[in-house]
């Protein structure tokens, strides 16, 4: 960066005669320290939900927090013919445009002030280039899909393949569409949204929750460019069996930072102030389809020396809006067949998501930027569909459009759903875990990244993160402790391994009760019947799907116990002491079987309990045996064929036990 403040000083002049003169500058402070507000009551200028993501993410407030000093802001604007256009506190800075050389000097006199860079023209470049255009493919309708695949929750029309690629549909089958997650995007303007079919559920739940143009200063998004709009469609889009987004529960802010006639450093700083507006706001994801390299005055071009997550102005910003705790998702660019090639700022952050476009097979776009990183970031992070992605037309029809902008937005609104099943991990967790469920996680490529997430994938990893389990032992009764998050449609399959064995075998299968995705505990208590005296290994492995088609599980955790003697015939059960008591006849029986007392004294309170071979309680009553050696019957029409224990217990203490064959 110091490199480069260097070539601006000395292309000073040059620019004021040889390119036009610049009006827009960014004025930097030297502190805060005349502030009115504190670190200790953030409500004065930050939301309950920005504070809310803090506390919960253990993540301090700090001096970047607090706003710029408004005697500063007015000092600058008094100077002179200056015209305000906007502030900000992660940079503590305020942008201005003026011409006044006379306010200029003024403002360079502060002793607050610590630089004052250039930032934008007086006016755009005189032939308009439209800069999307050139990394985009023309928008084709496309015909509607109606037909419902298999039993999901959403009928998705012409988008099920770019969410499905992902098994996105499982995030939504489970209940995850974004309900109470807050995006923002940041981009070129959303032409239409307002009377947009696809945007209609949107705006009749007032799901967006607020809109600013960063560029004009102003609040309305609605007659701008409309790439925004179809980066937003691909989210938020709802109409079923034509076009469904990949998050469209979720509310939403549309901030438009880019203008589009022209490339300059001011771009940079308007996303700055939008990623703070973000914040302040309290948003959860950033999908942000924006990247910077070369600007209409070549003396602020990049090199790729400078794509190292640390210079540019835009890639700093990303990375303090991620530790702010924001979610932020960025396009890698669409350089891969120019001579650029690589990604551009701030793809380059490593606390950004950056992503790479494939087609609808998985294929890389040819255009899709390389990386790494010129400081060896692996970069792409990932990858979703942006070839011929699906989004909405101007005239609110399907259409196809292709670049890494629509691959963002895709999976902005996959991680959205993602995170909102696991709020307590934060940001960069769910960042971790999206590249370790790709396909190229163990391989990465300069193009792929770690490859195309599996959102089924990603649950079982995080499922494996949140769960519990322990595992006690009394005499041969192992009960089995375990928590974990889950929704009726799974299920738990308990596996043990015995002294001797060599594989797992399933003992227990339990159905999960989460009415919605939630936590849930749960209990189990295995009778060991035939061991050897060492370690009891008992593994939990969680369904999370149970379709035969879709068959998917994940193995939580694991737990020892030690058999301290052997456990024969019924583990709890010592027959050589306790046989003699009790006589099972007939042995083998097919509908009742009775029990003889060989002992004559009268004992109240016996409990009289039958256990399958698996160690499964399948039947208990209660029994007063009175004087002399009696006979009492029980009915075993119930009891499938095979081998069963009859343990009989006087005072919660074992009293006899015996074995029988039901035929």
């Amino acid at each position: 960066m110091n490199k480069k403040l260097l070539l601006l000083a000395a292309a000073f002049f040059f620019l004021h005669i040889g390119y036009g003169q610049f009006t827009k500058r960014v004025i930097f402070f030297k502190d805060k320290s005349e502030t009115t507000f504190t670190l200790s009551a953030p409500s004065a200028y930050l939301s309950t939900r920005a504070i809310d993501r803090r506390i919960r993410y253990n993540i301090a407030i700090d001096s970047t927090d607090l706003p710029v000093v408004s005697k500063y802001i007015d000092s600058v604007v008094a100077s002179g013919a200056v015209v305000f256009l906007g502030k900000s506190k992660w940079l503590n800075a305020v942008i201005i445009q003026t011409s006044d050389n006379n306010a200029l000097a003024k403002i360079n006199s502060f002793p607050f002030v610590v630089s004052v860079q250039n930032a934008a023209l007086q006016t755009a470049p005189k032939t308009f280039i439209d800069k999307f255009s050139t990394v985009t493919s023309s928008v084709t309708t496309i015909p509607f899909r109606t037909e419902q695949i298999n039993a999901d929750t959403f009928n998705y029309g012409s988008s099920s393949n770019q969410i499905k690629i992902h098994k996105g549909e499982f995030l939504h089958n489970i209940g995850a569409r974004g309900q109470g997650m807050l995006m923002a995007f940041l981009d070129a303007g959303y032409f239409g949204y307002l009377t947009n079919q696809f945007f209609d559920t949107t705006r009749n739940r007032n799901q967006i929750k607020g809109t600013w143009d960063f560029v004009n200063n102003n609040a309305s998004v609605n007659e701008d460019n409309s790439h925004g709009m179809q980066c937003f469609s691909m989210v938020a889009a709802y109409k079923q069996g034509v076009f469904v987004g990949t998050s469209p529960d979720a509310n939403y802010f549309l901030l438009r930072t880019e203008d589009v006639a022209t490339e300059q450093p001011i771009e940079e700083y308007n996303w700055a102030m939008g990623a703070e507006y973000a914040d302040s706001a309290g948003v959860d994801v950033i999908s942000s389809s924006l990247g910077y390299n070369t600007y209409d005055n070549p003396i602020f071009n990049y090199t790729y020396a400078d794509m190292d997550g640390n210079t540019t102005v835009v890639t700093r910003m990303a990375d303090l809006a991620a530790k702010k705790g924001m979610l932020v998702v960025n396009s890698a660019g669409n350089s891969g067949a120019s001579s650029w090639k690589f990604i551009t700022a701030p793809a380059d952050g490593d606390s950004v998501l950056t992503l790479g476009s494939v087609n609808s097979s998985g294929i890389i776009a040819a255009s899709s930027s390389f990386g790494p990183t010129s400081d060896g970031q692996i970069k792409p992070d990932i990858v979703s569909v942006g070839q011929n992605a699906v989004v909405s037309t101007t005239n609110g029809t399907v259409g196809n459009n292709s670049g890494t902008s629509f691959s963002c937005p895709n999976m902005a609104g996959l991680a959205t759903c993602l995170w909102q099943l696991f709020p307590q991990y934060n940001n960069m967790k769910i960042v971790g875990t999206l590249r370790q469920s790709a396909d190229r996680f163990t391989l990465p490529h300069e193009q792929y990244g770690y490859g195309l997430p599996n959102m089924k994938k990603a649950v079982g990893i995080l499922l494996g993160d949140v769960s519990t389990m322990n595992a006690t032992v009394t005499n041969c009764t192992t009960t089995i402790y375990w928590s974990s998050k889950d929704v009726s449609t799974m299920r738990y399959d308990i596996e043990r391994k015995l002294t001797g064995e060599i594989n797992y075998t399933t003992i227990k299968s339990v159905t999960a009760t989460g009415v919605i995705f939630s936590n849930q505990t749960y209990q189990f208590n295995d009778v060991i019947t035939n061991s050897m005296a060492g370690n009891a290994i008992y593994r939990i492995k969680q369904v999370i799907d149970t379709s035969s088609l879709g068959f998917d599980a994940y193995a939580l955790d694991s737990a020892t116990v030690i058999l301290l003697s052997a456990c024969t015939t019924t583990g709890v059960f010592d027959l050589n002491n306790s046989v003699s008591k009790i006589k099972l006849f007939p042995n083998p029986a097919s509908s009742t079987i009775g029990i003889q007392f060989l002992e004559t004294e009268s004992i109240n309170n016996l409990s009289i309990i039958i256990y399958n071979m698996q160690g499964q309680l399948v039947y208990k009553q209660q029994y007063n045996k009175p004087n002399g050696q009696t006979t009492t019957q029980l009915s075993i029409n119930h009891l499938q064929k095979g081998n069963y224990t009859i343990s009989v217990s006087r005072n919660g203490k074992q009293y006899s036990v015996g074995t029988f064959t039901k035929q």
